[in-house]
C-alpha cells in the first residue's frame, strides 16, 4: 500500500518499520526536542502530514519500550487519523513515570498502524439476537455469580 506523505520539517525521519515484514507498526519520530515532567502531557509534533486513503484509518499506538522503561504512553491511545485529515500529525504523550523524560529531535515516540475501516449504516431493530454471553461485561467472564 502506498500512502502519500509530506514533510513539514525536511530534517525529520519518515515513519519506518524497524523490521520490515515482521512489524505491524511504523515508528513515528519527534520533530522537536522537549521534556515531559512526571504527570505532565504534551503534544509532540512529528513533522509529517499523510493522506490516508478512504476506507482506511491511521491509528497511533504507544511504544512498549517507552511505556516499560519510562512510563511514557500515548494519552489518547489509540489516536485516530481520519482519511479526511491533512494536518501535521501530533502525538499526545503523557509521563506516568517518576522522572523527567527528554525527547530529542528524531526520537521514536509512537507507532502508526493502518487499519481497514468500514462505513456503517445502522439498522434499527426492536431486539437483538441472543448469545451465551448476553449482557455480561466488564470482567464477568469466568466468574460465578
Amino acid at each position: 500500500m502506498k500512502i502519500k506523505v509530506q514533510k513539514v520539517n525536511k530534517d525529520v525521519k519518515l515513519p519506518k518499520y524497524q523490521h520490515k515484514g515482521e512489524d505491524c507498526g511504523l515508528d513515528l519520530h519527534s520533530a522537536e526536542s522537549t521534556v515531559i515532567s512526571p504527570g505532565e502531557y504534551k503534544i509532540v509534533k512529528t513533522g509529517i502530514k499523510i493522506a490516508v486513503p478512504p476506507g482506511y484509518g491511521a491509528f497511533i499506538y504507544p511504544r512498549s519500550g517507552l511505556a516499560l522503561k519510562h512510563g511514557i504512553t500515548v494519552l489518547n491511545a489509540d489516536g485516530v487519523i481520519d482519511p479526511g485529515y491533512r494536518g501535521e500529525i501530533g502525538i499526545i504523550l503523557i509521563n506516568h513515570g517518576k522522572k523527567d523524560f527528554k525527547i530529542n529531535f528524531n526520537d521514536r515516540i509512537a507507532q502508526l498502524i493502518i487499519h481497514h475501516t468500514f462505513d456503517i449504516d445502522w439498522e434499527e431493530v426492536d431486539n437483538l439476537s441472543s448469545t451465551n454471553r448476553g449482557r455480561g461485561g466488564f470482567g464477568h467472564t469466568g466468574h460465578k455469580n
